[in-house]
């Protein structure tokens, strides 16, 4: 089994009308146990400044949206780019903080990008890879600008990306424009 830790799934357009539809998740472990991300296109009706009110004492400059990781309950996550806040880097540059101390110092700064979360997404021993050999997620390879895009629609971009992919794959197509109707 080779890891996913690092990719984004990204739900397959057919994957019909369920609580994943049109998702894009951060896989941040991955190991034959079993997997676990966060999503990263489900902003929820409170901003992190409200939350951590909730959560601490200290103070918050940041008035963003949180987002729910997932469905899984669990501690408050961070995807930041801070490497002395992180407890483990996903792909290069970006880390995973949990530790309320970390979580702490990233609410106080507003120079370096980062994401809070409530909650995530995880799957027991062979379920991501069952879901995969099914056809249910499509995963392109993480990376810092998609993570922390402020994209409306995340999950038409990375679904595109991925399928420019296959196609240069497939046809051996060394460089393809972004509007191939101005070849």
């Amino acid at each position: 089994m080779k890891s996913l830790q690092g990719q984004l799934l990204a739900a397959s357009p057919y994957m019909g009308n369920t609580s994943f539809a049109r998702t894009v998740i951060l896989i941040l472990q991955h190991s034959d146990e079993g997997a676990f991300g966060v999503v990263l296109n489900r902003p929820v009706n409170e901003t992190i400044k409200a939350l951590w009110q909730k959560l601490s004492q200290e103070p918050c400059r940041v008035d963003r949206f949180v987002n729910m990781g997932g469905p899984v309950s669990g501690p408050v996550l961070a995807i930041h780019t801070v490497k002395p806040l992180g407890e483990f880097e996903v792909p290069p540059g970006v880390y995973l903080a949990a530790q309320r101390e970390h979580l702490e110092l990233l609410v106080q700064q507003t120079e370096h990008p980062f994401r809070l979360f409530i909650g995530h997404a995880g799957w027991g021993q062979g379920q991501l890879e069952n879901e995969l050999s099914q056809g249910a997620w499509l995963t392109t390879p993480a990376t810092r600008e998609l993570i922390f895009a402020e994209n409306e629609d995340l999950w038409s971009t990375v679904v595109r990306r991925i399928g420019r992919s296959i196609i240069r794959s497939a046809l051996n197509i060394k460089h393809m424009p972004n509007n191939v109707t101005l070849n």
